[in-house]
């Protein structure tokens, strides 16, 4: 089953909802054929921006293209889009194949064509032979592919998709993320995803758009918005970090009267935060070259299956009242024992990986 794809233009979108501002200025180009995640907490502006490009939602003003077609005045059923809702908006007195064939039969498709359509949709999804079952028999996943080939059987060129894994268990949307990736690739549908999930976006996007506050505060690929966030909001939001209290004089770092290296230089004097991810931490020995080492009395140890997440307190004359959060793979060790609590540790965090943010 292939499609054909289109570029989305975002320009200048602006949404009011009396003096909030749910989107403010939103410029963003997503390429066609690409997977494109629209990041951000509950309320951030994600979903307003996903409805706005359904038609679902005018913003005040902006301008919103599919290709060289301008698209903000048209009406949803007319945008040529594919949509999947959180709660999968399927019709529970409809059979699985009436509810994906439900689109055709809105455009008019005869019986011939739509049951070729329907029954290459449900097996693009892996669905086939299950088409007379009644919604209600159905798996939180199987509902979740039968709004997937609903969404994709006029072969659309663009589609979107509003935190459609957010009701599946853990490990099967894990294994939904993965699917759904592959079901992209195959497509080649421009697709724009939204989610608060950060691993989820992480796993999925070609590229992710980090939304707060209605503004857009990165746009970048999923390693460039992990290890190259650009304020505190988006290195706390994304991935595990702690988030440690350092001051910059004549572009030189400090963590209380310790010099700190990094792998960039501040462009101005003042205060900042040095982003320490757990995973980039490691048992040291203090000579240890072009490494931050910081010592520290772990408070916490806890087993979390392949990994051990310690909770280092900082030496306190040295570094302030501050902490560290430490990850390593079960049974790596020091001395032949995972560190526990109360244990005095040296612990190093390289210079390529050391970088601060506002």
């Amino acid at each position: 089953m292939n499609s054909s794809s289109l570029n989305i233009s975002i320009k200048d979108v602006t949404k009011t909802y009396g003096n909030f501002y749910a989107l403010k200025n939103i410029d963003l180009e997503v390429t066609s054929g690409e997977f494109l995640t629209l990041l951000g907490p509950s309320g951030s502006g994600k979903t307003t921006l996903l409805m706005v490009l359904a038609g679902f939602t005018s913003p005040d003003y902006g301008s919103v293209k599919f290709g060289e077609e301008e698209v903000v005045l048209k009406p949803p059923h007319l945008r040529d889009i594919g949509m999947v809702f959180q709660n999968y908006a399927l019709f529970p007195h409809m059979n699985v194949k009436q509810n994906v064939g439900y689109p055709q039969k809105l455009r008019g498709v005869n019986k011939i064509d739509m049951k070729k359509t329907v029954d290459e949709a449900l097996a693009t999804v892996k669905l086939d032979g299950l088409g007379h079952r009644g919604v209600s028999e159905l798996s939180g996943g199987q509902r979740q592919r039968v709004a997937l080939a609903r969404a994709i059987v006029f072969k659309p060129k663009i589609l979107l998709m509003d935190e459609p894994l957010s009701a599946l268990d853990k490990k099967l949307r894990e294994e939904m993320q993965i699917e759904l990736r592959h079901l992209h690739d195959s497509l080649n549908m421009t697709t724009v995803y939204v989610t608060h999930d950060q691993k989820e976006a992480l796993t999925m996007s070609d590229r992710i758009a980090v939304i707060n506050d209605g503004s857009l505060m990165q746009l970048g690929r999923p390693n460039e918005i992990y290890n190259n966030p650009n304020n505190a909001f988006i290195a706390d939001f994304i991935g595990e970090s702690s988030l440690i209290s350092v001051s910059v004089t004549n572009k030189k770092a400090y963590l209380g009267t310790s010099e700190i290296l990094l792998n960039h230089s501040a462009q101005k004097d003042g205060k900042y935060l040095l982003v320490v991810r757990p995973e980039k931490l490691f048992l040291a020995k203090k000579t240890e070259k072009n490494t931050n080492l910081f010592t520290g009395v772990v408070t916490e140890s806890i087993f979390q299956g392949e990994s051990q997440l310690l909770v280092l307190k900082l030496e306190e004359e040295v570094y302030g009242n501050q902490s560290l959060q430490m990850r390593i793979a079960n049974g790596f060790d020091l001395k032949g024992k995972i560190p526990i609590v109360g244990d005095e540790l040296t612990i190093g965090l390289r210079k390529l990986d050391s970088f601060i943010v506002e």
